[in-house]
């Protein structure tokens, strides 16, 4: 499928707001591709797509859960905003036609992120919470921090997402802890490196 053909058709699938969120996330994704000199195409359809299952019922997930026998953990099955992103990487090759496997986890992942991601999913990571209609305390400084060390920018989005989920009382999954653990990880192992090398 070509990507116009992408767009037109996530265009009749989503919100209006859904939609321009979509868009200002592939934006996002391209700068920060490009600037980290990761895979241009593959950011922008993993941007466009990231939300494209975002707008589908309770019935519908559980349907293709069903039909590709995804196991949900606990934590999954009691908080539903974070099935869309995993319906969303069967969603995009499905009705897609997305085989590449980069691009699918990008889309599986954008949500809690995990440990281990690649350049490509920290991207996607990043832009869903940086794009240009995103306005909330903290958001400037993670924009910021985006082009200037990714691994800050995503300690403090999930320090950001982590302080939301606390102040409502929800479920926390231990996926976002990881993310936020590997990120500082990163972050030290890189002052290690520059202590070791002055």
């Amino acid at each position: 499928m070509t990507f116009d053909k992408m767009r037109e058709n996530l265009k009749l699938t989503l919100s209006r707001e859904r939609f321009r969120h979509s868009e200002e996330v592939m934006n996002e994704a391209l700068r920060l591709a490009e600037f980290y000199k990761v895979n241009i195409e593959k950011a922008r359809i993993a941007g466009l797509l990231h939300d494209c299952a975002r707008d589908a019922g309770k019935d519908e997930i559980y349907k293709v859960f069903e039909k590709y026998n995804v196991v949900l953990d606990d934590i999954q099955k009691k908080t539903p905003v974070l099935l869309h992103s995993i319906l969303g990487s069967f969603y995009a090759r499905e009705y897609y036609g997305v085989e590449d496997k980069e691009i699918l986890d990008a889309i599986y992942w954008h949500t809690t992120g995990r440990a281990g991601m690649t350049m490509l999913e920290k991207i996607i990571f990043v832009a869903d919470y940086i794009e240009s209609g995103r306005n909330f305390e903290g958001v400037e400084e993670a924009r910021k921090q985006a082009y200037k060390d990714i691994e800050r920018c995503i300690v403090i989005c999930c320090d950001l997402t982590i302080r939301y989920i606390l102040q409502k009382g929800k479920l926390l999954h231990p996926y976002i802890i990881e993310t936020r653990n590997e990120a500082i990880t990163q972050i030290e192992a890189k002052k290690l490196n520059l202590a070791q090398t002055e």
